[in-house]
């Protein structure tokens, strides 16, 4: 059982800006993404269309223990894709990062890690609980989604397993999910890495 919801807050910094999602972020997202893009989410825009992406947003902002999150170039407001803070376990200290999405011609930028560094920062350097910050980041993927397995993978989190046929997609196959971890003994070692990581991206320009 879910205790509370984490509050709402906004993250700006290297770049990028994240703000909880809201039902006008429709229209942008579609023009941002593709159907490609949610393919082997477990919720999907359906029918890709600007209604498909609201009622997307609606849905996951329904979820009790999600809070959907926007993503935004941080100069200019343009969305650039969207993330959330799923799973949310107050009273256990743990929330999960999922339904992470970007823009196709930000892929391998300094994008995903400035996201990354912004949202574990909070999870684990704030209050983000009654009790305290979290003490365990959740992160997990499709079997199929190599390059979400590859860019888990890359931020030092731990692979802990899959669970086999843990979930019917909406076209009715199986989703085996793969599962990852980063917890508050790791972070100041994951931290230093995403900062090293955004330093390179900086001199490369891109």
């Amino acid at each position: 059982m879910h205790l509370r919801a984490i509050e709402p807050f906004t993250l700006c910094g290297h770049g990028v800006r994240l703000r909880p999602a809201e039902p006008d972020d429709a229209e942008p997202m579609h023009r941002a993404a593709d159907p490609a893009t949610f393919a082997l989410f477990t919720v999907q825009p359906t029918p890709w269309s600007i209604d498909g992406c609201s009622a997307y947003l609606e849905r996951v902002a329904s979820m009790p223990a999600t809070m959907p999150l926007t993503l935004l170039n941080e100069h200019t407001g343009e969305i650039i894709g969207g993330t959330s803070y799923c799973d949310i376990r107050a009273e256990h200290r743990g929330v999960e990062i999922g339904w992470t999405w970007i823009t196709p011609r930000l892929r391998g930028t300094h994008v995903n890690p400035a996201m990354k560094l912004l949202l574990l920062e909070h999870a684990f350097e704030t209050d983000l609980f009654p009790q305290g910050p979290a003490v365990r980041v959740t992160l997990k993927t499709h079997h199929k989604n190599l390059r979400s397995q590859a860019a888990i993978s890359k931020l030092g989190a731990v692979r802990e397993g899959t669970l086999r046929k843990h979930v019917i997609m909406p076209d009715g196959s199986f989703r085996d999910s793969v599962f990852y971890s980063i917890t508050d003994e790791q972070w100041p070692d994951v931290r230093h890495a995403l900062r090293d990581r955004l330093a390179t991206h900086r001199q490369r320009g891109s």
